[in-house]
């Protein structure tokens, strides 16, 4: 019944008594031991704050619940998907270190899966942007790291602009890096994430923020 209202709320753009009825309804799952559905009502909560109260500190926080939930039934994939949106916003909100340690963790996780080994290069690609957005050294060591871990990173596309990146901004070179940024989006469109990345490390170069393009 708590569900059902707290639905009926979210359908009537009632926020507040959504997320009331939705953290009752939790309580009431958790006491049972049903865990993954707590999850779920846990990450129905953090889209609410992600996309209509626009409060990013506590989308995060709902996200880690939920992935502790999930790692807490083995359901590692369900896990992984939350502590992803984590990283992301941890990003955003410039704590480095913590959206690191996940992307370092979901990539050393993936590289080890048939399946998933695809998507290891992606994880470790923004784990490096994150070690640069706080110090280029510390990005450089990062790569090395990464490639060393999984060598298949040294290939991809994302792994030469990196070190393209890198070696533009060792000679200050704000034409160099923005035409490898120009190729790179050439082939793979540039996400908001991305971009936004992408600018901060550009602003340490040129001392102030213009266009990517």
């Amino acid at each position: 019944m708590y569900c059902r209202a707290g639905n009926m709320f979210k359908m009537a753009k009632n926020w507040s008594e959504a997320i009331n009825c939705l953290n009752r309804a939790i309580e009431i799952y958790t006491d049972m031991g049903r865990f993954t559905i707590a999850a779920k009502h846990h990450i129905s909560i953090a889209e609410i704050y992600e996309t209509e109260l626009v409060d990013v500190e506590k989308a995060i926080a709902h996200y880690e619940q939920a992935a502790d939930y999930y790692k807490g039934e083995e359901s590692n994939s369900s896990a992984n998907k939350c502590l992803l949106k984590v990283a992301t916003y941890a990003a955003q909100l410039e704590q480095y270190p913590k959206a690191i340690e996940i992307y370092e963790q979901v990539g050393t996780s993936a590289m080890d899966s048939p399946l998933l080994k695809y998507s290891a290069k992606e994880y470790f690609f923004k784990a490096s942007l994150c070690h640069f957005c706080v110090d280029m050294l510390n990005a450089k060591f990062a790569v090395s790291k990464y490639e060393e871990m999984f060598p298949a990173f040294s290939d991809s596309r994302e792994c030469k602009l990196v070190k393209k990146l890198l070696d533009a901004c060792e000679e200050q070179n704000v034409e160099g890096y923005t035409d490898a940024v120009k190729e790179y989006d050439s082939i793979s469109r540039l996400d908001q994430w991305l971009t936004t990345m992408l600018l901060r490390i550009k602003k340490t170069i040129q001392g102030e923020e213009s266009d990517l393009r």
